[in-house]
């Protein structure tokens, strides 16, 4: 379906926008530079455990590549920049009383330093799944909340003391569901316990993903409390929780489907985001869990609510719910994408969880705003093309399905701002490069760049050219006129000249020389600045011939 939006809507004239990776998913590299493993090194190794039967070790080789890499996306014209830092890259064991590894924090405060020389804002994910598997061997990582909570407190720490200064959008945690759900439940993701013992020697998906749930929950909010009393005051940065959620809509008119959507909602996003936004638990999660789902001390509570200063949104599709279901960890309703006159809700991507519904992201937007009363930061979207990963390379660059996908998005997210008042602060496609697609393998593509794993030569998709298009048409344009530099430069000069008069000859050369250097450096932010648009223009333009 497509959707029309006027020709004059616009974004807001702060908007971010630009792509998104994982650490796990491009690095490669996993024993240079005095890298720890991670619960993923030796998970996806494991035979059966990778749908292809392949795994991390290379992947898009970025730790090696990264300056190719910063390069692209600066050829992209992106205003920002959202990728993971490795946990165990900065503290090899995990833990708060292990070594610090300085390889690690000099690896990312390179790309932090290139990203800023390219006009880039680093948008920075503390945690996206890979745990250091020192951790787990130790104490069982997620499953010890005393421990956890501590280890990642400090490890946030060090990041906040080592690029604090330059990053000023953090993420504690991307997607808390999938790492419970889907490493502690049904055992496809690292660590992959599970009760099915076809899967796994040891878990119990009855109780295990709740304790998950409470320590990650808790580890995000100490953090935050961290990042708020310690650093926050100088380095003056934002930060919050990215939570994954899907919109859920009712099958049909029945009351029973009608309230089965909410419960989604509830097992899928209020899990997390009430806790932390209203300070306590969906209801319906207690009636259902019980005893089973931790709580937490009134100490914890008073932590938790509050902690993530904007609402951070990855969504993909929508699912149409039906009560009835089998499925705990999707609080008892049935999923389906086929509607009761037997279409299908939209185009279907190569991996079974995913249709094209815009209608479903703009709607997911006004939930959330209206739910949790907070800017949205949208962190992921994105679109697997169906066997992309097995038709000719000129063919998968003509990624109609993603670009089709995407027009559809943005023109919600576009309505959502404009029509209905949403305050939306950025928007990150997933993802800059195909990659390692966790338990997919490499069989599963989401990225704008197809990378030929071969030789790993990344090259534009058209649903690349379309997004670098469709922002710099959509961004409202910012003031270049030379009348501003003079202004700027005036009001220098003229504070300058009070000085003098006030200072006397031995002063005012030291205030003329001030103001001299004040003029030159905004004459030099200006050229940057008309350097960076011409730079901007000239990638859209290229990828309009």
């Amino acid at each position: 379906m497509t959707m029309t939006t006027p020709e004059n809507w616009k974004l807001p004239k702060d908007f971010i926008w630009g792509f998104a990776t994982a650490a796990f998913q491009i690095e490669g590299s996993l024993d240079t530079d005095g890298r720890g493993k991670s619960i993923w090194d030796d998970f996806a190794r494991t035979p059966g455990k990778t749908m292809d039967g392949k795994n991390g070790d290379v992947s898009t080789d970025s730790y090696k590549r990264w300056k190719e890499d910063m390069a692209l996306l600066a050829s992209y014209g992106v205003k920002s920049y959202r990728f993971s830092i490795a946990w165990s890259r900065i503290i090899p064991l995990g833990g708060r009383n292990d070594p610090v590894n300085p390889k690690g924090i000099e690896f990312y405060s390179n790309v932090i330093d290139e990203l800023l020389k390219h006009d880039i804002t680093p948008f920075v994910t503390l945690y996206h799944w890979d745990l250091p598997q020192g951790l787990h061997d130790r104490y069982n990582g997620w499953l010890n909340k005393d421990e956890i909570v501590q280890d990642f407190t400090n490890y946030a720490r060090v990041c906040f003391q080592a690029f604090g200064d330059r990053v000023k959008h953090w993420l504690t945690i991307n997607e808390p569901w999938c790492a419970a759900i889907l490493g502690y439940g049904r055992g496809v993701f690292a660590p992959g316990r599970s009760s099915d013992r076809t899967r796994s020697p040891d878990g119990d998906s009855s109780t295990e993903p709740w304790i998950v749930g409470r320590s990650l929950i808790l580890s995000h909010a100490y953090a935050a409390k961290a990042y708020r009393e310690e650093f926050q005051p100088k380095q003056g940065g934002r930060i919050g929780i990215t939570l994954n959620g899907d919109w859920a809509i009712p099958y049909d008119d029945n009351s029973g489907n009608v309230d089965a959507a909410q419960h989604a909602l509830d097992f899928a996003i209020g899990w997390f985001a009430d806790p932390i936004y209203l300070g306590f638990y969906p209801p319906y999660m207690r009636e259902v869990l019980g005893d089973r789902l931790p709580d937490l001390t009134d100490e914890e509570w008073k932590v938790v609510k509050g902690s993530s200063d904007f609402y951070g949104m990855n969504t993909y599709t929508t699912n149409l719910c039906r009560g009835g279901g089998d499925d705990e960890f999707q609080g008892f309703v049935d999923y389906t994408f086929t509607r009761p006159d037997g279409t299908q809700l939209g185009t279907q991507a190569h991996c079974a969880w995913l249709q094209d519904y815009p209608d479903g992201f703009r709607a997911l937007l006004n939930y959330l705003y209206k739910r949790y009363k907070l800017p949205i930061y949208v962190t992921e979207n994105g679109f697997a093309v169906k066997d992309e990963s097995f038709i000719p390379r000129e063919q998968a660059l003509v990624d109609t399905d993603r670009v089709n996908y995407f027009r559809g998005t943005t023109a919600s997210l576009l309505a959502a701002i404009n029509e209905d008042g949403i305050d939306v602060k950025a928007y990150f496609p997933w993802s800059l490069l195909d990659n390692f697609e966790w338990a997919d393998g490499y069989v599963t593509r989401f990225g704008v760049t197809y990378v030929d794993y071969e030789t790993q030569e990344r090259y534009p998709k058209e649903s690349a050219k379309f997004l670098v298009k469709w922002f710099s048409e959509h961004l409202q344009p910012v003031s270049l006129s030379a009348s501003t530099t003079v202004d700027e430069s005036t009001v220098v000069e003229k504070s300058a000249a009070a000085n003098v008069s006030q200072r006397g000859d031995r002063e005012s050369t030291g205030s003329e020389a001030k103001a001299m250097e004040a003029k030159e450096s905004n004459a030099k932010r200006s050229k940057h600045l008309r350097a960076r648009v011409t730079r901007y223009f000239s990638a859209v333009l290229s990828f309009m011939k």
